[in-house]
């Protein structure tokens, strides 16, 4: 990259990172980002320091040549500057691509729907526990490229890949492929599921015929329905189909493969529940039997895993109302998956307050309808997807529309009754009202949190201890019409409405 003019498209995290390892190799660099926040000349303060040209407010490229083009993941296909550098007919790749040019170390990457980051945590924490040197980076949150230069004392990267990523590789390959389930998701930057599915499915093509792929066998068929071939060794898992070479079997997870088949793992013994994290298990189970850890040594760190927040995350029990926080779940398979998981009240009926909303990813929402029935009490639908959904649940359990996720969180308190769940699980994106999906996570805590506090209040209904404590975060996003919010709420939060 020496003397090399390179333009960086988007500063998010990813972005900031490529244009800091470019100027390290000694690249021309010029960033580039259609935004122009606080934040982000914050951030082009830092980078111009270190030699890199940032244009913020940028709606068309640059004058003059290029020698590449790295562009972030968040920024789609479409995007103008994107299209005029193509047309110039100048290379793009995307950030992960690029650290993997400079990475000295082998790469175990994890890719599907809904369970990636799980499923890369399960697969550091075991290799850790199993004196495997690695990091978690990728879609998890660390850019590959802020951690190049530690990469000659690793031996593998573990990374979260999501689609957008694979989009731009070029020869990014990994030794272990991990391929998860297959379900819709960003629909509103794919025409259809078949092209999501080749997104995906780009994981594979760079791969050897000596190296490892583990599919879910439902992901596997859905690829080979579509003409995908994978290069490599395949071993499959699968919480439904038996025939997999590593099957559920009433929470045991077995193996049928030679020399190594068996029970492997007793759901009873881990902290992760249901069908779906079964999956995210077999599939840590097979990067480790691959990588000659030894099934003691990998079942034991798997056991001790904790699950990480956000994801089906108990928050509290206020006077027998369990509150939930699945802030995680942003598309409909994982608001089935956490409907699932929710245990049935004593007499089978509906026990569970629903609160879903927030950008649509251009999903489908009928499909999850009979589910709801069988569970669901009622629904508080938030954000710009909320006319939406109740469209297309409206039918099926009772939906309330409401201005905020406080007030949500205040309304489903009213109506659930001892053995009722409070269920936060989205089905859409954050970004219409939070930062990310942690942060609608943290307001839907701290709401219960408060709302636990004032119970337990003198005169009040007397509860457990808070889970968490403190006000809700002064950065909390309301760009959103909170007019109609119940004065009760307001109070309960302290929230700046």
């Amino acid at each position: 990259m020496e003397s090399k003019r390179v333009m960086v498209i988007g500063l998010g995290i990813s972005g900031s990172a490529a244009a800091t390892l470019l100027r390290k190799r000694g690249a021309r660099v010029t960033a580039v980002d259609s935004a122009d926040t606080p934040a982000l000349r914050q951030e082009a303060a830092r980078l111009r320091g270190e030699g890199t040209e940032v244009l913020l407010g940028a709606m068309q490229a640059p004058e003059g040549e290029f020698d590449l083009v790295v562009t972030s993941p968040g920024v789609p296909p479409t995007s103008p500057i994107l299209t005029e550098m193509t047309g110039r007919g100048v290379t793009v790749i995307g950030e992960m691509e690029l650290a993997f040019r400079y990475s000295l170390c082998l790469n175990i990457a994890i890719t599907g729907t809904n369970g990636k980051t799980t499923t890369t945590e399960l697969v550091e924490h075991a290799l850790k526990q199993n004196q495997t040197k690695t990091i978690a980076a990728g879609n998890i949150g660390l850019p590959v490229c802020s951690i190049v230069d530690q990469t000659s004392d690793l031996d593998f990267l573990t990374l979260e890949v999501s689609s957008f990523q694979l989009e731009t590789i070029q020869f990014f390959r990994p030794v272990i492929a991990v391929m998860l389930n297959l379900t819709p998701d960003h629909l509103d930057r794919y025409a259809n599921m078949e092209e999501y599915i080749r997104a995906k499915a780009r994981i594979f093509m760079n791969q050897q015929a000596f190296d490892w792929a583990i599919v879910q066998s439902e992901a596997l068929a859905k690829m080979q329905a579509l003409g995908l071939s994978i290069p490599s060794k395949i071993i499959t898992f699968s919480a439904t189909d038996p025939a997999a070479d590593i099957y559920l079997d009433r929470g045991l997870l077995i193996s049928r493969m030679q020399d190594w088949a068996g029970p492997l793992l007793d759901m009873d013994h881990c902290r992760l529940r249901g069908p779906h994290n079964a999956e995210n298990l077999m599939a840590a189970l097979a990067v480790g039997r691959v990588l000659r850890i030894g099934l003691s040594g990998m079942v034991e760190s798997l056991k001790a895993y904790e699950p990480a927040a956000h994801r089906c995350e108990v928050v509290a029990e206020i006077d027998g109302v369990t509150y939930i926080n699945d802030s995680k779940a942003t598309n409909l398979d994982a608001v089935q998956k956490a409907l699932l998981s929710v245990p049935a009240a004593a007499d089978n009926h509906p026990n569970v307050w629903l609160i879903a909303g927030g950008r649509d990813k251009g999903l489908g929402f009928h499909e999850v309808g009979p589910l709801l029935s069988r569970k669901v009490k009622g629904a508080f639908l938030i954000g710009e997807a909320r006319e939406k959904l109740r469209a297309a649940w409206g039918l099926f359990t009772r939906c309330t529309l409401v201005d905020s996720l406080i007030q949500a969180v205040e309304e489903a308190s009213q109506c659930a009754e001892p053995g009722d769940v409070v269920l936060l699980s989205p089905a859409c994106s954050s970004f219409d009202q939070f930062r990310d999906y942690k942060h609608r996570g943290e307001v839907f805590r701290q709401a219960v949190n408060h709302l636990q506090n004032f119970e337990s209040e003198p005169g009040g209904r007397t509860s457990g201890p808070a889970t968490g404590s403190g006000p809700l975060s002064e950065t909390y996003n309301t760009d959103f019409n909170d007019t109609r919010a119940s004065k009760r709420a307001r109070e309960l939060t302290g929230a700046r409405i």
